[in-house]
C-alpha cells in the first residue's frame, strides 16, 4: 500500500505537471472507483482546472479552481496516478482517465479496486482530513506533540505508529523501518518509553520518512510515481521483507518475522530492545 512518502512523491510530481491545465475529458471505465454519481463527478471536473494539490496522510485532495470543490483520491492498496504527455493505451487495471487541453493524460489505475475518487465540497474535505491524526510533515508535528500523543497509551509501539487517527501516513513498511532505526522492538509497550527514548523515536520517524521521500518511495509490486517509475527506497530497507537475512547493523543476528498489531513485522532481536 502506498504510504506517506509514496503519496507525497506523487503530489509533488503532479503539482508540476497538471496545475492550471483544463480538463477537457473524463473517461470513467470503472464506475465503482467513483464515490459520486457519474453525472455529478463529470460535471464538477469537465472544463475545469486544478489549482492546488494537498495531502494529509495517504489522502490526496485536488482543489478545483472554478467551482471550489475538491477531488479526493485515495490509492488504498494498489492505486496509481500516472501522467502521460502523449496518449497511451488503456491498461486492464485503468479505472479513470483525465485528458487535459494539451492532450496530456492522467491515468488512475487500480488492480485490486480498493482505491477511490470522490468530489466533495470544502467542508467535506475538512471533515475527511480531521478524521486523521497529525501528518508527519506538518510543522506542528514536534517532539512535544509526539510526547502528548503517546501519553497514557497502553499499547505496543507498532500499533500506535499504524494508527491513522494518531499519526497519519505510516504503514507497515515504514513502521518496521522506524522501529529499527530507533532500535526499539515493534512490540515494545509505549508506557516503557521515557522522554529520551520518545525523542529518539521522533527523530527516527522524521529521518525515515524524509529519506524515503528523497528516494521517491518504496516499490515492491504496484507503486510507481507519476511517470510510471519505481521508487528507490527499496534499496535502503533494513528490515522490511529482510527476514532470514543478517542484520545490516550488528551482523550477528538474522532478521526475525513475527506478528504485531495483526501485521507481519520484522526486527533484529539483538539491536532492538
Amino acid at each position: 500500500m502506498p504510504e506517506l512518502p509514496e503519496v507525497e512523491t506523487i503530489r509533488r510530481d503532479l503539482k508540476k505537471k497538471i496545475i492550471g491545465k483544463k480538463i477537457i475529458d473524463i473517461r470513467v471505465i470503472q464506475k465503482k472507483s467513483i464515490k459520486n454519481s457519474h453525472t455529478h463527478f463529470i460535471k464538477n471536473l469537465k472544463n475545469n482546472s486544478i489549482e492546488n494539490i494537498s495531502r494529509k496522510g495517504k489522502l490526496l485532495s485536488f482543489a478545483i479552481k472554478e467551482n471550489k470543490s475538491n477531488l479526493l483520491i485515495h490509492l488504498r492498496m494498489t492505486g496509481q496516478l500516472v501522467y502521460y504527455i502523449t496518449e497511451k493505451d488503456v491498461k486492464k487495471n485503468t479505472r479513470v482517465i483525465f485528458t487535459f487541453n494539451d492532450n496530456s493524460q492522467l491515468f488512475f489505475n487500480d488492480t485490486r479496486r480498493f482505491g477511490y475518487l470522490q468530489i466533495v465540497n470544502e467542508k467535506e474535505k475538512d471533515v475527511a482530513f480531521a478524521k486523521m491524526g497529525i501528518d508527519i510533515l506538518d510543522k506542528s508535528f514536534t517532539f512535544e506533540k509526539l510526547q502528548r500523543l503517546l501519553k497514557n497509551k497502553k499499547r505496543n509501539l507498532k500499533s500506535v505508529l499504524l494508527d491513522q487517527k494518531v499519526i497519519a501516513g505510516i504503514g507497515n513498511i515504514y513502521a518496521d523501518e522506524i522501529c529499527f532505526d530507533a532500535k526499539f522492538r515493534p512490540d515494545k509497550n509505549i508506557t516503557k518509553l521515557n522522554d529520551k527514548e520518545i525523542k529518539k523515536l521522533y527523530n527516527s520517524i522524521i529521518k525515515t520518512i524524509k529519506l524515503a521521500i528523497k528516494n521517491r518511495g518504496t516499490s515492491f509490486n504496484d507503486y510507481v510515481d507519476s511517470s510510471g517509475k519505481k521508487g528507490n527506497f527499496s534499496k535502503l530497507l533494513k528490515v522490511y521483507q529482510k527476514e532470514k537475512d543478517h542484520c545490516q547493523n550488528c551482523h550477528k543476528k538474522s532478521i526475525k518475522k513475527i506478528k504485531v498489531a495483526g501485521r507481519a513485522t520484522r526486527y533484529c532481536g539483538y539491536c532492538q530492545k
